[in-house]
């Protein structure tokens, strides 16, 4: 006499289904278009005004010599006219590489408009730490030097001399964006067949 099926369920709930080999992974839920943006321009823009302040304490200038005819450049002094653009670019490239690669690895769900998002973001991080820059520490240089007196050392007005240092920022952004892209475009297993593993026949029996 058969036994009737137990109709009780497991008290051990059902396992998991597992992923097959070589199917896709499922794709994480992407950020609202509007968070992505707003938070980009909010880092860097606190980014910008951080730059900006960096590079007027530490940008070198040149020291101009008064006499009787004006101010005047010595030799040693004409070295240091361009340490200004230096020192942007350098703060600029670190802070957007650095920026630009988290956001791009946080936004890396939408795909090629995360690199546009990142790169508008670094062009908005240059335009700021200038203008913070040329706030804090640009002084014109004229009116200084027919108020000092001969012997006196006028410091150049911090500037820059071409509009090059301004693209470090994107630039280090796109170079970040470009390393990271490189590196984890391959992390997932591609198919090589359109048929699975598993679906393979038997060899024949003869």
């Amino acid at each position: 006499m058969s036994q009737p099926e137990s109709t009780q369920s497991s008290p051990y709930g059902a396992a998991p289904a597992l992923r097959p080999f070589g199917a896709p992974a499922v794709e994480e839920p992407r950020l609202p278009w509007g968070k992505a943006v707003v938070v980009t321009v909010l880092v860097f823009l606190v980014a910008g005004v951080v730059a900006g302040w960096a590079w007027q304490q530490f940008s070198p200038l040149a020291q101009y010599k008064v006499d009787e005819r004006g101010g005047s450049l010595g030799e040693e002094q004409m070295t240091r006219i361009f340490g200004p653009d230096g020192t942007f670019t350098a703060i600029g490239f670190v802070a957007a590489a650095v920026l630009g690669a988290a956001l791009f690895w946080w936004l890396r769900n939408y795909g090629p408009w995360s690199v546009a998002i990142v790169a508008l973001g670094a062009c908005l991080g240059s335009g700021v730490s200038w203008g913070v820059g040329m706030l804090l520490g640009h002084d014109p240089l004229d009116p200084r030097l027919r108020a000092a007196r001969p012997g006196d050392l006028v410091a150049a007005p911090l500037e820059l001399h071409t509009w090059t240092p301004a693209a470090s920022w994107l630039v280090g952004a796109a170079l970040a964006c470009a390393i990271i892209a490189a590196t984890t475009w391959r992390a997932d297993p591609v198919a090589t067949t359109s048929q699975p593993a598993a679906s393979d026949s038997a060899p024949p029996v003869h």
